[in-house]
């Protein structure tokens, strides 16, 4: 037998585990959100997912969940070997510049030099020994001193994803396919997918970040210093019994923005931000149309039925249809079609108008509708 590697010196995993993963509403609420569910028929949610593919290279001691005070009981079922003082809980979400800042800012002060790397609760990667050879050159290259994010070789003109522009090669040891970053591109419209994948110049950006932790904090100081003292104020009072006190004071006041815009674009622009380029499969499962096609394996003409003692008859139909109700679902000579079925909502689309479902969501908070989410 095949002795497991060790895991990487210095190096902890951090999971956030926010967000109702709007896209996929009615499967995804805001008391049940898109990481404790099974979407790829694995038999357990795609959070232990995330959990297993961490631990072999992090230890599962060296593994931090930062989720809601909603959501502890939820996430520690999920994790039994989580321990306790590597739940960090948001009283109110703060996006992901809070999320992942206040984790370095802990560990930092736990740790001085620890390397974190963040990685969603909620995608699908397949291809453990590729993915692990990646996050090992996103170590070295953090080591280094650069901020690292993981971009995904494109497959197709994907609309649904931002996109890295790469630039010239970087010469770090034990990183050999490191790259600098040119910019980061926001989700593009078909043509303008179109073109970067011709060109061969973009990668998909898969929202994992590496960084040694306190070269993460000087980035995000130098974009929002409020935010900074903010962060460090809590993880100064974390491991004390200040900390209900001062989470609930300074919590409220940390502002909501996204580390994209604190870190990433700003670190890019400077030419300080290193991209690995991974060789793994991945797929941020972001809408409906990504769970047909995990589960198509590539045959489009493949209907995709998910949901314990779903209840489905199908004559020369093609999508994907998810049941929680038990009762009969007939279809017959439709086309990629999307069929979401719960007790008290039903969504009924197509797999190119998936990204639109987001929109109904929206539509029904301004309606008062929050019985439904």
């Amino acid at each position: 037998m095949t002795q497991a590697p060790d895991p990487l010196e210095r190096f902890y995993s951090v999971i956030p585990a926010g967000g109702i993963g709007s896209r996929l509403w009615p499967l995804s609420r805001a008391d049940a959100p898109k990481f404790l569910h099974d979407l790829t028929g694995s038999g357990q949610t795609l959070l232990r997912d995330t959990w297993d593919r961490l631990a072999p290279l992090a230890g599962d001691q060296r593994i931090m969940v930062v989720t809601g005070r909603a959501h502890r009981a939820a996430v520690e079922a999920q994790l039994p070997e989580l321990a306790d003082l590597n739940v960090v809980l948001e009283s109110e979400p703060r996006e992901s510049t809070a999320a992942i800042g206040l984790a370095a800012a802990i560990l930092q002060k736990r740790e001085p030099g620890v390397i974190i790397g963040s990685f969603a609760a909620d995608h699908v990667i397949k291809g453990a020994v590729l993915f692990r050879q990646t996050i090992v050159e996103a170590v070295a290259a953090a080591d280094a001193g650069y901020i690292v994010a993981i971009g995904i070789r494109p497959t197709e003109p994907a609309i649904g994803f931002g996109y890295i522009k790469t630039a010239a090669p970087l010469d770090i040891p034990g990183a050999p396919n490191a790259q600098s970053v040119d910019s980061f591109v926001e989700k593009p419209d078909l043509a303008t997918a179109e073109a970067y994948v011709a060109s061969g110049h973009y990668l998909w950006n898969a929202g994992m970040f590496i960084a040694r932790a306190d070269r993460l904090l000087e980035e995000i100081g130098a974009a929002e210093p409020d935010l900074l003292a903010g962060l460090l104020e809590l993880a100064d009072a974390w491991d004390t019994p200040r900390r209900g006190a001062v989470v609930d004071r300074v919590w409220p006041k940390i502002k909501k923005i996204a580390i994209d815009y604190t870190v990433a674009e700003p670190v890019a622009a400077r030419g300080q931000l290193a991209v690995i380029p991974g060789q793994f499969d991945w797929d941020d499962v972001g809408d409906f149309a990504s769970i047909a096609k995990i589960h198509a394996n590539g045959r489009k003409r493949d209907l995709a039925i998910l949901g314990e003692g779903a209840r489905v008859l199908a004559d020369s139909s093609s999508g994907i249809v998810v049941s929680h109700t038990g009762r009969m679902i007939a279809l017959i000579g439709v086309e990629d079609i999307v069929v979401i079925d719960t007790p008290d909502a039903l969504l009924v689309t197509t797999s190119a108008n998936a990204q639109k479902v987001k929109a109904v969501v929206d539509a029904l908070k301004l309606s008062g509708s929050s019985d439904v989410l």
